[in-house]
């Protein structure tokens, strides 16, 4: 039988959908605690007893999102480690930044909850989490830091979470650090890549070539 969340990605236009795309970004804006069901059916514009029909419980739509999220990074991941196979380590770093950047930038809940759920003060107990050590695992490989995703470096693990969390930075912090920078939004993005890009890559580069005189 199908899931829930099955059935809405099935069928993109379906109320389950509607619901689950709504419910990414109010959770994504408030937190877990912070959002209420009501504000969700509001936004969809349906009443409360039609949210609680398609979806369950507040929890079960929570959880529901955090698995809706890890299906599409890790789709997204598959996608850059296709793109970047094979290239040298400074060409690969350039193409993820760019493609993850603008994945996250169209997606703004993603960062926005991963950082909620992590460093927030209050945390739903949930038996769902996101898959940031699989997903980790799985970039320090692609960047060359680990030759099997089950033997990856403290270190390792370090870095790929200095370059995951400088990236959810920009995203999460977009409405902060426009207006310090007078960016408009497409100027903003281009200039938080390019600066991804400028402090990351020679640091790695450099790390790749001592590792590879050892």
């Amino acid at each position: 039988m199908e899931t829930r969340l099955e059935k809405a990605r099935k069928d993109p236009e379906s109320m389950k959908a509607r619901i689950l795309a709504a419910a990414r970004r109010i959770f994504g804006e408030y937190g877990f605690h912070g959002a209420t069901t009501r504000m969700i059916a509001q936004d969809v514009g349906i009443d409360i007893s039609t949210l609680h029909y398609h979806w369950g419980e507040k929890k079960d739509l929570y959880e529901s999102v955090i698995l809706d999220i890890n299906k599409d990074l890790g789709q997204s991941l598959i996608d850059v480690e296709n793109m970047i196979h094979g290239r040298p380590l400074a060409e690969r770093m350039a193409i993820a930044i760019d493609v993850m950047t603008d994945y996250l930038f169209a997606h703004p809940e993603v960062s926005n909850l991963i950082l909620l759920r992590y460093f927030g003060k209050t945390r739903h107990e949930s038996g769902l989490d996101f898959k940031v050590p699989e997903f980790t695992s799985d970039i320090a490989r692609s960047m060359g830091l680990a030759k099997d995703t089950k033997l990856v470096s403290p270190l390792a693990m370090m870095e790929v979470l200095t370059v995951m969390n400088a990236i959810h930075n920009f995203i999460s912090g977009e409405n902060f650090f426009r207006p310090m920078t007078g960016l408009e939004r497409g100027d903003y993005i281009r200039t938080a890549k390019e600066t991804l890009k400028f402090i990351l890559i020679p640091a790695f580069v450099q790390r790749d070539r001592m590792h590879a005189q050892d």
